[in-house]
């Protein structure tokens, strides 16, 4: 195992919550706190580490695909994804625009579906990898569809 490469691979994917997180902090307690949220809307708190977790599986599922030959696509799809999930908090937080982060978002979910079933085809575990990640956005979407609903 290559741990340089692991780390960094795991870094890579921790960014994009940085860059997140930098639009994030300052409007959960202003606008975020002011929406209508639903009785199901999760605390606060599991957001940070749930996250910090996705974000460390996707980097050891990226580790994986760049130690295997003819991982060109896959990566591409991989990185346009990743890029997806830093513009959602920007579009929702940064721009306070929740139409725009659920349609974002949306993509997002479709692009994660191409990443597993391209990875799938390169290296099953990486793409395993990935399944919490599909989940929690399959609900993060559905609590931004909720929250343009009652917002």
């Amino acid at each position: 195992m290559n741990w340089k490469k692991l780390i960094v691979a795991i870094f890579i994917c921790q960014l994009a919550g940085i860059l997140g997180s930098v639009f994030t902090v300052s409007a959960i307690p202003t606008w975020y706190a002011s929406l209508v949220k639903p009785s199901w809307n999760p605390p606060g708190w599991l957001f940070g580490p749930a996250w910090t977790t996705l974000y460390t599986l996707m980097g050891i599922s990226l580790y994986r695909i760049w130690r295997k030959p003819r991982n060109n696509q896959a990566l591409f799809w991989f990185y346009t994804q990743l890029f997806f999930n830093a513009m959602w908090s920007i579009i929702f937080f940064g721009q306070r625009n929740i139409p725009g982060a659920f349609a974002e978002i949306l993509v997002l979910l479709a692009l994660i579906v191409v990443v597993i079933k391209k990875f799938y085809k390169i290296d099953k575990r990486a793409a395993y990898l990935l399944i919490p990640y599909l989940v929690w956005v399959s609900f993060a979407s559905y609590l931004n569809y909720t929250l343009l609903i009652l917002n």
